[in-house]
């Protein structure tokens, strides 16, 4: 790791005291493409909470600067999300028991390309290993070819995701409301499933 980034390693409660700053930085990143979400402070609070209250969750953030905050990545065990994340395993007859959930990774731009997503994905998997996870999955919203806000020069992470050996499966979906940049009302989200056998 470059020595102008610091990586912490945070479980359970350790992270309450960053709750506001992540939430800042996630509503900051997925309002771009793909995702395209308008943010609500009060709700990614609430989101956050889980990884606070799940002992065996674990965030991951990245420093520059000694203590500028500018990338965080969150997995907690399956059996602690929600009905939403757990329903597409149980549906396909998984045991929710052996499966980690990364739950995303957001990395402002001027620092991607440098080591750290990577290091996001490694950090999470140690944890799922230690907790006894059989697989990692984390799911991507699914959008069109030709959507139309699209940027030209978008280009998808699937191929570095399967570099680093998760495999897209199509029979696992969810679908997960926000509300989308420049809408006034909540929208469904298709959500697909990557998978990976640790």
């Amino acid at each position: 790791m470059n020595n102008m980034f610091k990586i912490q390693c945070l479980k359970g409660q350790a992270v309450i005291p960053y709750l506001s700053e992540l939430a800042k930085l996630r509503i900051e990143i997925f309002k771009s493409y793909p995702y395209l979400y308008e943010g609500d402070l009060d709700y990614e609070s609430d989101y956050l909470k889980t990884y606070a209250q799940c002992a065996e969750s674990i965030i991951v953030l990245a420093f520059a600067n000694e203590d500028e905050i500018v990338g965080a990545s969150t997995a907690i065990p399956l059996s602690f999300e929600t009905e939403e994340i757990q329903a597409p395993f149980i549906k396909n007859h998984f045991s929710i028991e052996d499966v980690f959930y990364l739950g995303e990774s957001v990395l402002l731009p001027q620092y991607r390309g440098k080591g750290i997503y990577l290091h996001f994905f490694r950090e999470r998997e140690a944890a799922a290993k230690a907790y006894g996870a059989k697989m990692a999955t984390f799911c991507a919203v699914e959008r069109p070819a030709d959507h139309p806000k699209q940027p030209k020069d978008y280009q998808p992470l699937d191929k570095v995701w399967q570099r680093y050996g998760y495999e897209k499966q199509p029979e696992l979906y969810t679908y997960l409301a926000w509300k989308s940049v420049g809408e006034s009302a909540l929208s469904a989200n298709k959500m697909i499933f990557w998978l990976k056998t640790l």
